[in-house]
């Protein structure tokens, strides 16, 4: 069964936003799309709160996903789209729905500029528990949302065992687009003091810039071999990882990183990793955390 691509709407306007992105991206995978509502979410902006004939909260989700279906058939009428209103709360929803899904798609939420600073709570609880990808959409929303502006995908290459998972997303991507992807390695000088100022030339430098090379061509070198027609280009870059990975993705489609997925311990720490939880919260672009089983970080 051809698995769909699936969107979280609420009627918000980064849910709508969402909604746009994600009818572009099933048009580029030629994949099904299908629209779900938590029906505890928020109610439909625009509604009125008071008097006594306000619409029912069934009634308003069922308007969500409504004017959700058409905005999809008036932007990709190619695209075949389907809806369901669910009695749940949004994470369970999503997760569940993250089970037969290619990949899921959901917006930043965010009123003001302090607020859109932060991460929707739901986004990042889903982003860290999906049993599949999450794209999250950022930047404001004056944001033009288009699925292939810029034909160039970024991939963050973390430490540990690679998954193969994420660089196949990645190239997945890069290939559906006709985008060149930069796979990007940030590596430190151990020991250096933090500076604007690169690192002196030297065999001190030199090694650790192989070193992230060398991982580079690790992580990518079997995916890659599946994709030829994808132009790839590896770039080890001195610096912060999360520092490096917002520079490059600054003029991309979408930023992709691996999540950490761990069975049977209990999750100390951030729960998408720093770096991912980092580029979620400030990328300019949209980013796809692919859920790691490996271990990656």
């Amino acid at each position: 069964m051809e698995l769909p691509l699936v969107v979280g709407v609420d009627g918000s306007e980064p849910s709508l936003r969402a909604v746009d992105w994600a009818a572009d991206e099933a048009a580029l995978r030629g994949a099904p799309l299908r629209l779900v509502n938590a029906s505890l979410w928020e109610r439909y902006e625009g509604v009125s709160a008071a008097g006594a004939d306000r619409p029912s909260e069934q009634v308003l989700a069922e308007n969500v996903v409504d004017a959700a279906i058409r905005r999809v058939r008036d932007r990709r009428p190619g695209v075949r789209v389907s809806a369901e209103v669910l009695p749940d709360d949004a994470v369970s929803v999503l997760l569940h729905e993250g089970h037969r899904a290619c990949a899921l798609v959901i917006g930043s939420r965010g009123r003001n500029g302090l607020i859109e600073m932060l991460l929707g709570s739901v986004s990042l609880a889903v982003a860290a528990r999906a049993d599949c990808p999450v794209v999250v959409l950022r930047g404001g929303h004056e944001s033009p949302v288009a699925a292939g502006e810029h034909r160039r995908i970024v991939l963050g290459v973390g430490d540990g065992p690679h998954s193969s998972a994420t660089a196949r997303f990645a190239l997945q991507e890069a290939q559906a687009r006709g985008a060149a992807l930069d796979a990007v390695r940030a590596w430190r000088w151990p020991g250096r003091e933090p500076t604007d100022q690169p690192p002196v030339e030297g065999e001190p430098a030199r090694l650790h810039e192989r070193q992230a090379v060398e991982i580079l061509e690790s992580a990518l070198g079997g995916p890659a071999a599946e994709h030829p027609s994808v132009e790839l280009r590896l770039r080890a870059t001195e610096g912060p990882a999360r520092g490096v990975l917002l520079a490059a993705a600054a003029a991309a489609d979408l930023l992709v990183v691996g999540a950490e997925r761990l069975h049977g311990h209990a999750h100390v720490g951030l729960p998408v990793g720093r770096v991912a939880h980092a580029v979620l919260h400030r990328s300019d672009c949209p980013v796809a955390v692919v859920p790691d089983r490996a271990g990656t970080p």
